[in-house]
């Protein structure tokens, strides 16, 4: 008991520590309180640590969800006319001035995985496996953050020792280039799987899936070379190495579940297809960006059936700042199974019994009901297998392979007993691209993919109605830096087009 108290002591003191020192990011100047003198001399000091690394990356949830979703064309207005600021992104009318989304929680959780990678090296473990077992979840926590800003702001400043202190020559730096933070990426994930080896919590069951682990770096490494095959013209080769990586996540304990549903129950926040998720969890914290996803007390309309409000229970309780889209829910079949583990349709009624489309509810946040409230404490899930799967599909037609495989288990779910109506044959790139997108829609929507996958299959001026009109001005691929942040790194310049 007495080593549990201290690890929960430390892992707020890690918190504290990784967060303060953190000033050029958080636009303050506070020296720390925490000296290295203090901190970082045990086994147990580097283990609350990382549980402090994973606190900031609950803290990310916002950004990422306003980064990967909201400009997509998935989500939208709700039914009663009210985005709370979101409309700017599913309008794509970004400005320096209005743009909430900002990269400092972002650097806050890289400056805690560098003084991660600092001082684990000088700390003596009972074993040297499991100081890089640490050093693993380290490493790809950072490649994976600086994967998240590379694609939403381009350039990057690169951060690889810890800042702690206040000289202005460590706080304010030049961006480095799309290329070089690629490199930087590629070589933390690397280091990371070299490092997770065949560490017995290296798999992704037994990381309790809340965890960086062996199979999830593969994932992100399939992911960033996919993105740098399409996007920075590595062809081939990279298609090549995405596929490898990919192929290494499959084990014992990781595969898809019969129910689309069930992959986002509360009650079943440890299935197998899951390989890394950010935990939430009752009286830790209470609410992630899903909140903004469900409707709000007020919102909810006298005329609906029973059904649907025994479903809403309690009603409201969310902020309604976002919802599906009419053209995401219409964008499943009939047959398609998704749909249901997606979203909810509204439906108001009149005196004559005749319904009328009101909004949609996203339920794969939808969270725990409890005593009458509502928490969305449901996983973030950051990589699951079916995208796995998906990505498998994506390098294989890249490389002019056959995705048949990979595409028919995902439809095989998808679609159940009417799964022979809707069985994929192999056809063209373009063809083949096209239904991998699209599959991606209907199996991630609300996941924090969508806005990327455009981007990578270069269709985001095609398909999302808000930017249809504005095809040519590709700097919107990218985000504005806000004059908020512009204000606190004076070296930093902004991203070409909102630099008028």
């Amino acid at each position: 008991m007495k080593n549990r108290i201290r690890i929960i002591r430390n892992a707020i003191i890690a918190v504290l520590f990784t967060s303060l020192v953190s000033c050029d990011v958080l636009g303050v100047e506070l020296p720390s309180v925490i000296s290295g003198n203090s901190f970082w001399k045990t086994e147990e000091d580097i283990k609350a640590a990382i549980q402090g690394m994973y606190t900031h990356l609950r803290e990310v949830d916002e950004e990422l969800f306003l980064l990967g979703e909201s400009r997509a064309e998935t989500t939208g207005l709700n039914a009663a006319g009210s985005a709370g600021g979101y409309d700017i992104y599913f309008n794509n009318t970004l400005t320096s001035a209005t743009v909430g989304a900002e990269w400092k929680t972002f650097y806050s959780l890289i400056n805690s995985c560098n003084l991660i990678i600092k001082y684990a090296e000088g700390v003596n473990f009972n074993s040297q496996a499991d100081k890089n077992y640490y050093l693993a979840q380290a490493y790809v926590m950072r490649a994976w953050a600086y994967y998240v800003m590379v694609r939403s702001w381009g350039d990057l400043i690169i951060r690889t020792e810890p800042v702690e202190g206040t000289d202005p020559k460590v706080l304010y730096k030049e961006r480095s280039s799309v290329a070089e933070v690629f490199t930087l990426i590629k070589s933390d994930i690397d280091k990371s799987i070299e490092l997770f080896a065949d560490h017995p919590n290296s798999g992704a069951p037994a990381s309790g899936r809340i965890y960086w682990n062996k199979p999830a770096a593969n994932a992100l490494k399939g992911d960033v070379y996919l993105w740098t095959g399409k996007r920075l013209n590595g062809g081939e080769k990279d298609f090549t190495i995405a596929l490898n990586a990919l192929k290494e996540v499959k084990q014992p304990g990781v595969d898809l579940i019969a129910d689309f549903g069930k992959i986002f129950d509360v009650s079943n926040k440890f299935n197998s297809e899951l390989l890394f998720c950010a935990h939430y969890q009752k009286d830790e914290r209470n609410h992630n960006f899903y909140w903004h996803t469900w409707i709000i007390q007020a919102g909810v309309p006298g005329n609906i059936d029973d059904e649907t409000r025994n479903m809403l229970f309690p009603t409201g309780g969310g902020q309604a700042l976002t919802c599906p889209t009419k053209l995401l829910v219409d964008s499943y079949d009939p047959d398609d199974t998704r749909k249901a583990g997606t979203l909810y349709e509204i439906y108001t009624y009149d005196e004559a019994g005749n319904r009328e489309y009101y909004q949609s509810v996203c339920m794969k946040g939808k969270g725990l009901v409890e005593s009458g409230h509502r928490y969305f404490m449901s996983h973030v899930i950051l990589y699951r297998y079916a995208d796995v799967l998906l990505m498998m599909a994506e390098a294989k037609n890249a490389l002019g392979m056959d995705p048949s495989d990979e595409i028919n288990q995902i439809r095989k779910r998808a679609y159940g007993e009417n799964f022979d109506k809707h069985v994929f044959v192999n056809g063209s790139k373009e063809y083949n691209d096209e239904v991998i997108l699209k599959e991606r829609l209907l199996e991630f929507a609300f996941e924090c993919k969508r806005w990327w996958d455009l981007l990578r299959f270069d269709k985001a001026f095609d398909l999302v109605p808000s930017l249809q009109n504005k095809k040519g001005k590709d700097y919107l691929k990218l985000f504005p830096i806000s004059d908020n942040l512009m204000s606190k790194e004076p070296m930093v310049k902004q991203n070409p087009g909102y630099d008028n």
